[in-house]
């Protein structure tokens, strides 16, 4: 018999503790001003009487700086994914705990993004305002249901986004953007490791119900900034530039975490976790093929760019 969302939150409870205190162990304490290249700073139009942004002051890249915007609009939705997470897994014991300690790291990244590109002059500060007034005013609100379910989710998206991070910051060309974005990676992939871990334990509480959460994430995923306004045309130029695409998303995101619960290894399955299964491997297999046409068109148009 399926146990119930708040039977698997009580049943995990001494998982997640023993997971905070490896945690708050490894987690490296780390400062966003370090970070920031005060000196390069100057002042904008205004009541300081600076000079408005120009395209000739970002020393950035198109396709980082379209990455950049993606990935700090996604982290301002902050408040949203808070709220979400805390009803999902509530407030008390263990469980709260670490709803505030990866709400107060979460809130670092935007911080230290956000100065390094007003201070360097790398984006348009006034439409990248506009577009954070917007996007977080759309909130964000979960496509799942259940606790099973955002667990996946989220061991899922915290290791994309290191990725982007990481990416991003090589595809930017500056040694400062890379230092800043691979810092912040480390803590994405702590956060990962975190909910992967979860999950991990979840699988054997009840391995039927909880592959069918695997599945139904895989399935669906969608990155949280899908909702900014010209997400897809902005996916494209991060695509086609090999910062984030659906080959990477299913070599270095999707597979990895499978083979760590090692899904297609476990004995035991009902039914309903077969089912899920057989869904699960038919989906990477159209996955797979999907991926390997997008390599191959990108490469074709590079080819054809190179003359």
């Amino acid at each position: 018999m399926a146990m119930t969302q708040t039977q698997l939150l009580h049943e995990l409870e001494p998982v997640v503790a023993g997971e905070l205190d490896r945690h708050e162990k490894t987690a490296k304490e780390w400062f966003p001003h370090e970070y920031v290249p005060w000196s390069e700073g100057r002042d904008f139009d205004g009541p300081y009487g600076g000079e408005a942004w120009q395209e000739s002051d970002s020393k950035l890249p198109e396709p980082a700086r379209v990455s950049l915007i993606v990935n700090l609009l996604t982290e301002d939705n902050l408040p949203s994914y808070h709220h979400e997470i805390a009803t999902t897994f509530g407030r008390d014991g263990a469980w709260g705990t670490w709803v505030h300690r990866w709400t107060a790291e979460e809130d670092r990244h935007g911080t230290a993004i956000r100065d390094y590109l007003t201070v360097t002059r790398a984006v348009d500060p006034v439409k990248l305002e506009r577009a954070r007034m917007a996007h977080m005013q759309s909130g964000f609100i979960t496509d799942y249901g259940t606790m099973l379910q955002q667990l996946a989710y989220v061991s899922f998206q915290e290791l994309a986004t290191r990725i982007a991070h990481r990416n991003t910051g090589t595809a930017s060309g500056d040694e400062g953007c890379e230092r800043l974005l691979a810092r912040i990676a480390a803590d994405e992939n702590l956060h990962m490791l975190f909910y992967r871990n979860l999950l991990k334990a979840a699988f054997e509480l009840d391995p039927d119900q909880t592959m069918r959460a695997v599945t139904d994430v895989v399935t669906t995923f969608q990155m949280p900034g899908s909702n900014i306004a010209g997400f897809t045309r902005m996916a494209m130029t991060i695509a086609h530039e090999g910062i984030y695409d659906l080959r990477l998303h299913l070599d270095d995101v999707l597979l990895p975490v499978l083979r760590q619960w090692a899904v297609f290894d476990k004995t035991g399955l009902g039914p309903e976790g077969e089912q899920a299964r057989e869904e699960l491997a038919e989906f990477l297999k159209r996955t797979e093929e999907t991926a390997a046409r997008f390599v191959a068109r990108r490469e074709e148009r590079r080819a054809r760019a190179r003359g």
